[in-house]
């Protein structure tokens, strides 16, 4: 029966199988050493008998092998154990020389980037690489177990559609059997109407933008936390939620696997769990008078404030994730609700100096929505809206949510210098494969 290499500590003195990849191998003074790689890690054999040794002539990092052999403690080891007396068979032996080292650490510079990805298929398997999707799982995991104790519900929702519904002009257009359509930009029609459902939604999946943009903050497709929450009192229900999702999931993560982090060098984020609130007119005004540099008249946080604010934070607020508040309605989507000033009942949730979610309370009044949508230049008559409408028609609560990039929180958790590093096979302007 095959034993997994993080099970072998519970058979020091049996003879097991296992069954894996080969990982690593070495010769140290007439000693031949193998490292094998399954799922549950890396182990190391001993072979000292020459016709086993022989049977390695020849194949690669990668060929799969079984091996039989006697556990023994071994401190220096991974693990704390390794094999002896070992038997082995190759059962696919890989006979070509691999392009990257995946038993060293793989260089993350960004000169070195396309390198990187080019040889994605490989590269995953060092095990610090699929470390880094192992917390993006295990972040995945706790953020359902969250949303799932407070009464939220998941659902699916089209990324095929007749129109963009965060408006602009920055869609993937396609043809479908002879009609205009695009990839989704959000879920966010879908979800708004759902709550007249569920009352509480979310959504983990693809986000497709069209955006000519090659930074280390933007990708053409994206994995989005979309949620959505309905008889809410006011615009604070909302951030509260959010920010309870990001303090419980970080919290988690670190608590139980603090370890790979650890081996990741990530920075342990300072976190309280209520996070500070900055009107975007206090950070332009903090900012020019740290920096001496106005930037009050862009419709948005530069990255550079963005950046500055969440430092600020973390020195005067022992924080590093921040509200920006009273976001201009400059800024507004037609299905924000607008405040009495010029701004709207909407925030920026920053974390570790990067935008992660923008949360806005929604316009839920069927009248007020319609001539949000008219002044966005919408036709309430298209009818790639009239399924959204037709919700709000019939009976809307007071609702709000957010959109949350999930590979950003996998970006600033680890601590990456560039989104693509947090996801498995990364599309830009420039790459569509593999």
């Amino acid at each position: 029966m095959r034993v997994l290499s993080n099970q072998l500590s519970e058979h020091v003195d049996e003879t097991v199988h296992l069954e894996g990849w080969l990982h690593k191998k070495r010769l140290l003074g007439g000693l031949t050493f193998i490292n094998l790689r399954d799922r549950g890690g890396v182990v190391q054999a001993l072979l000292k008998d020459p016709t086993e040794v022989d049977k390695l002539k020849g194949v690669h990092i990668g060929s799969i092998l079984e091996l039989d052999g006697v556990v023994v403690r071994e401190a220096r080891a991974p693990g704390g154990v390794e094999l002896h007396d070992v038997k082995l068979n190759v059962v696919v032996p890989v006979v070509y020389e691999p392009p990257i080292e995946i038993d060293k650490p793989l260089s993350h510079k960004p000169e070195n980037l396309d390198t990187l990805f080019e040889h994605r298929s490989l590269g995953l398997r060092n095990l610090n690489e699929a470390k880094v999707f192992y917390v993006r799982s295990m972040l995945l995991k706790y953020i359902r177990e969250f949303l799932y104790s407070k009464d939220f519900v998941e659902i699916q929702t089209p990324k095929l559609v007749a129109n963009a519904a965060e408006g602009g002009a920055e869609v993937f257009k396609l043809d479908y059997f002879g009609k205009p359509a695009s990839l989704a930009q959000s879920p966010q029609l879908y979800k708004q109407v759902m709550v007249g459902v569920f009352e509480r939604v979310f959504e983990v999946g693809p986000a497709f933008r069209a955006e000519p943009s090659a930074t280390t903050r933007h990708v053409s497709e994206v994995t989005m936390l979309d949620l959505e929450m309905a008889f809410i009192h006011g615009h604070e229900d909302v951030l509260n939620m959010v920010q309870a999702l990001l303090y419980a999931v970080v919290t988690k993560v670190w608590e139980q696997h603090g370890d790979i982090l650890n081996d990741l060098k990530a920075p342990k984020p300072l976190l309280k769990d209520k996070f500070p609130r900055y009107s975007m007119k206090q950070i332009h005004e903090l900012y020019a008078k740290e920096n001496q540099t106005d930037m009050s008249g862009e419709v948005d946080l530069t990255p550079d404030e963005e950046r500055w604010i969440c430092e600020y934070a973390k020195q005067h607020d022992g924080c590093e994730a921040v509200f920006a508040t009273d976001l201009p309605r400059s800024k507004m989507k037609f299905y924000h609700m607008a405040k009495d000033d010029a701004s709207a009942l909407s925030a920026d949730l920053l974390f570790k100096g990067l935008e992660l979610a923008t949360c806005p309370q929604r316009e839920h009044r069927y009248d007020q929505l319609k001539q949000q949508m008219e002044a966005a230049g919408i036709s309430i008559d298209d009818h790639a809206y009239q399924f959204y409408l037709q919700a709000f028609k019939h009976g809307m609560p007071a609702h709000g949510g957010c959109g949350f990039g999930i590979d950003r929180l996998v970006e600033k958790v680890v601590g990456l210098g560039n989104i693509k590093e947090a996801i498995l096979f990364p599309r830009d302007i420039n790459r569509i494969v593999p």
